[in-house]
């Protein structure tokens, strides 16, 4: 996504309570290569605002909620 904040990486997936599901949907953010804002996006609660390496996973209700 490229707007007035500039670049930004997201994946979306509806949950990653499973490592593998977690390993998979974060496995495309961490081939690229560059520094812009990776973001992982998910409906779970439990763990929401980790960060894998620079990736930030949040919760999708409340990434819709903040202000830029």
């Amino acid at each position: 996504m490229n707007n007035r904040n500039g670049t930004r990486y997201f994946q979306v997936a509806l949950t990653t309570l499973d490592e593998n599901v977690l390993a998979r949907e974060l496995r495309p953010l961490k081939e690229i290569r560059d520094s812009y804002p990776k973001y992982l996006l998910t409906m779970n609660t439990f763990n929401k605002d980790a960060n894998y390496d620079g990736i930030q996973k949040k919760n999708i209700l409340d990434w819709l909620l903040e202000k830029d």
